[in-house]
Parts: structure tokens; C-alpha cells; sequence
């Protein structure tokens, strides 16, 4: 098999700087595809090359298998990393990768399809031993048989989306008189997001914790289990905080877990990286939910415990190379919590915001690692994810890794766009996140938070003088003269952080 030498990058963003990072670190050449609203990000700025690739929205540029592919052979790529999002689960895409001669980071197309619908995926580990929570194993035909199941397994229960994830074509059912209108909207909402209507039925866990293993898995046979992450801080399905190890795992809980994920792997004859996720009940009892193909957002997190590079691994996996670990060799060390920093107006649940970025801080220091896809002056558009950075952070232990997250939190200063800032700083000092008793209810139970408590009054009241200071100063800057222009986007800069940190 040949060696790979140069990776066209499918994305944008952070994920796309970080692969970009990894690229240059193995000494491959990296390219990087933008669109026009990405014309002067930051991966264009980092890359070796980069293509335009078409507009603005998805479906015409990052979401354009055949633009992808002609760009990846005008560039003479020989492998293609999809990140996370748009393709980076799209059989087809995969498929088309191949087809035309270039390596695809990731599992085999027939793996994706094999999990990428759900109850396809609950079959083939329920085969081999993995927990599924009570349901239906097809999806369901009519209200009839929705009525059937739900006299088996009891209220609550959800409806899910065969073909999807992410929250999208799910709907909670506490009651009979309304499975009628869940089955018809979760129905409506799987074709619109996925374009397959189908779904299926399981018994609903309470105040579950969400838990995931990170998976790794070569060519060669080599399945491994690298650790758990939790993930249970959540709004609307989707994952705010993420830590490692899962707090309150006994290690036969941990040992079962990675057995578990490893066997699923296995099952689904699974190659390169890969995150097999469950849903944790207050009884101890866990159940397999289904298995993201791709990489994850929190990867940081695990690689901060095990010291294990998982863009490095899975660049190495793609052109054929064994795995150089056992699973004995997996010994992750200490604890490490990423918060994702969101451009989203959080106080007004959670709602994307867009604008230009008038100042970036991101904090640095002893065991703080950011991956950021924005800096200063850079523009957050309304066609993408709301994602700006990820700041994730190492410590010996859980407490120590809390302080450390909660001194760098303090120390980031993010103006332009309204972020989730505030938000983490009071969620990671929060009693029931401190104590680790929380669940995937913890944002709904506690936030947004009394009057009067949450965000500091005294730093909000700093951080709107500074943006503010950051527009006036901004709009004084002279219109003929490029490096005046700059001179006083400085100051503009000096005069935010003279507001944010005072």
C-alpha cells in the first residue's frame, strides 16, 4: 500500500485546524477546501494549500461530494479526512473516495451504512451480547403497533429516528393520548433531517448518565478501548461538557464498558477511530445507544489522559500501518474536562448568535490545551456550526482538573458575538456537577439559574463595557489607510481587554 503524503480536508473550522496541526506534525502535506464565507479563516490561513470549493450554504460546498473529490485530484491528494459533521458519516462519500483512488480517514463505507441506521446497529450488538435498551429491533409501521409496544415496555418511552442522531427525530412519550402526535412529528422531523421518515420505539431511562468508550481499530484485527468519557451535560441532545474518566464508574463498571465497546467494534468489523456510546441508568445497568463512525468532538480529552494522538492514529490506520498498542498498554493517567465555547446566546436558551469577533483571548498555562477554529476579527457566519474553540483541560485527578478548568474559563475573553461562557463558569461550579451527581437533566434542572446567580454582575457588567469600548474605538478607525486601519484595530483590542479584565 502506498504511503500517504498529502490529506484534502472535508471541513472547517476547529476540527479542520486540528487535523491540518496533525498533518504538519507527521510532515504530510495538508488542503485545505473553503467556502466563501470561509474565505480568510483561519484553516485557509494554516493550511499548505487551499481550494475554494463553492457558496456559502453546506449543500453547495462542504456537503458537494463531487466538487470534493475533483478538488482532492487537482491537488493531488492522496487520502481525505472528513473530521466531524457534514460528510464525515456519509457512506457515499466514503464510497466516492474510494472509487477514486484516495485513502478515506475513517471506517469502510459498508460499516457506515451497517450503523448508521439504529436498529440495524441495536441488531448486530445485541447479537453479541451488548445491552439494548428495551424496544423494537424494526422500525415501527403505524400507530398500532406503537400502541402494542408501548403497552410491553411502558411510558415513558421515546420515538427515534432510524436513520439519525443528535436529538433530531426524537420525541418523549409520558402518556397513550399522545403517541398519536410524537409518531407523526418524530416521523415529519426524521425525513426533513435525514430524508427517511422511519422510526422505532424503546423504553425511556431516567435521569441516565450518557457515557461513551473511544474506540480504536486497525486492518490487522486489533480492536482497542482507549477509556469512557461522560457526556451527560447536554441542551437539546447535543454535548456542552465532556470528561474523562466518567466520575462514580466502579472499575467493574469501566472493565464492562470497554468489553462491551470493544465486542461492538468487533461486530460491526470496524476500522480506524470510532466512539461506541451508552446510556448509564441510576441502577448501574447500562445499554448500548449507538456507535458515532467518525471522530468526536471531545477526542481532546482522551488524548490529554492516554497520551495517544487520535488524528495521528487514525492517519497511520488509513494507510494500513498496525495498531502499536494492546489493550494492556492502555493505562489512561489523571482527569481531563472539556467546555465547548459556543457563539449561542445561552441566557436566551442557547440560540446561535453570529457576528464578527472583536477580541479572542483564549487562556493558556499549565495543562490548558485549545483548539480553536476563530481568532480576532474573524467573522461567525449563520451557515455553520456555532463552535469557536474548545478549551480542555488536564489535571492529577477530577478536583484538580475542576480548578484548573474553572481558572481557565476565567481567564478567556471572547467579544464580538454573545458565547456560553457564562454559562460553564456556572456550571462547573455548580454543587451537583462538583459532586458529580448530574445527569443528561442537568441543564434543563438548573438552568438558565435564579435571579441572581449564575454569571458574576460585575464581570458581565466589565465584559459589555468592553465590547463596547471595542465598537466605539472600532468605528473611529480612519477609512483611507490600511495601517491606520490596523493601528486601530489594536486599539480597539487593548481597549476590550481593558474592559474584560478590569
Amino acid at each position: 500500500m502506498r504511503p500517504i503524503r498529502s490529506v484534502l480536508v472535508a471541513n472547517r473550522g476547529e476540527i479542520a485546524v486540528r487535523v491540518i496541526r496533525a498533518c504538519r506534525e507527521l510532515g504530510l502535506r495538508s488542503i485545505a477546501v473553503y467556502s466563501d464565507a470561509d474565505r480568510h479563516s483561519l484553516p485557509v490561513r494554516l493550511a499548505d494549500e487551499a481550494y475554494h470549493l463553492g457558496p456559502s450554504p453546506p449543500a453547495e460546498s462542504y456537503l458537494h461530494i463531487g466538487r470534493l473529490i475533483e478538488i482532492a485530484h487537482r491537488a493531488g491528494a492522496d487520502a481525505v479526512h472528513p473530521g466531524y459533521g457534514f460528510l464525515a458519516e456519509n457512506a457515499d462519500f466514503a464510497e466516492a473516495c474510494l472509487a477514486a483512488g484516495l485513502r478515506f480517514v475513517g471506517p469502510r463505507p459498508e460499516t457506515m451504512r451497517a450503523l448508521g441506521r439504529k436498529t440495524d446497529a441495536r441488531r448486530t450488538v445485541r447479537a453479541v451480547g451488548v445491552p439494548t435498551v428495551p424496544g423494537t429491533l424494526e422500525p415501527v409501521r403505524s400507530l398500532a403497533e406503537v400502541e402494542a409496544i408501548a403497552a410491553e415496555v411502558g411510558f415513558p418511552l421515546a420515538l427515534k429516528a432510524v436513520a439519525g442522531g443528535g436529538g433530531r427525530g426524537m420525541r418523549r412519550v409520558d402518556a397513550p393520548a399522545a403517541l398519536a402526535d410524537a409518531l407523526r412529528a418524530a416521523q415529519n422531523e426524521a425525513a426533513a433531517a435525514f430524508g427517511d421518515g422511519a422510526v422505532y420505539v424503546e423504553r425511556l431511562v431516567e435521569r441516565p448518565r450518557h457515557v461513551e468508550v473511544q474506540i480504536l481499530a486497525d486492518a490487522h484485527g486489533q480492536v482497542i478501548a482507549l477509556g469512557e468519557r461522560d457526556c451527560s451535560v447536554q441542551r437539546r441532545y447535543q454535548k456542552l461538557i465532556e470528561e474523562t474518566p466518567a466520575p462514580g464508574i466502579t472499575p467493574a463498571q469501566r472493565a464492562a464498558l470497554w468489553e462491551a465497546a470493544v465486542r461492538a467494534a468487533r461486530a460491526a468489523d470496524y476500522v480506524n477511530a470510532g466512539t461506541v456510546e451508552f446510556l448509564l441508568a441510576p441502577d448501574g445497568q447500562f445499554y448500548f445507544l449507538e456507535v458515532n463512525a467518525r471522530l468526536q468532538v471531545e477526542h481532546p480529552v482522551t488524548e490529554l489522559c492516554t497520551g495517544i494522538d487520535l488524528v495521528h492514529a487514525q492517519l497511520a490506520v488509513a494507510a494500513g500501518e498496525p495498531l502499536p498498542w494492546r489493550q494492556e498498554d492502555i493505562q489512561p493517567r489523571g482527569a481531563a474536562i472539556e467546555c465547548r465555547l459556543l457563539a449561542e446566546d445561552a441566557a436566551a436558551g442557547f440560540v446561535p448568535a453570529t457576528g464578527r469577533l472583536a477580541t479572542v483571548r483564549l487562556p493558556s498555562g499549565p495543562g490548558v490545551r485549545v483548539d480553536a477554529g476563530y481568532e480576532t476579527g474573524d467573522e461567525v457566519t449563520p451557515y455553520y456550526d456555532s463552535l469557536l474553540a474548545k478549551l480542555c483541560v488536564w489535571g492529577v485527578d477530577r478536583e484538580h482538573a475542576l480548578a484548573r478548568a474553572r481558572r481557565a474559563l476565567a481567564e478567556c475573553v471572547l467579544l464580538g458575538v454573545p458565547t456560553t461562557l457564562g454559562f460553564h463558569r456556572y456550571a462547573l461550579a455548580h454543587p451537583e456537577f462538583v459532586s458529580a451527581t448530574h445527569d443528561t437533566g442537568f441543564v434543563a434542572r438548573h438552568w438558565p439559574p435564579p435571579a441572581g446567580e449564575g454569571v458574576n454582575e460585575q464581570e458581565a457588567a466589565w465584559l459589555a463595557i468592553g465590547a463596547a469600548l471595542a465598537a466605539w474605538e472600532a468605528q473611529q478607525a480612519p477609512r483611507t489607510d490600511d495601517r491606520s486601519r490596523e493601528e486601530w484595530a489594536a486599539r480597539a483590542r487593548q481597549a476590550a481587554l481593558r474592559g474584560a479584565w478590569r
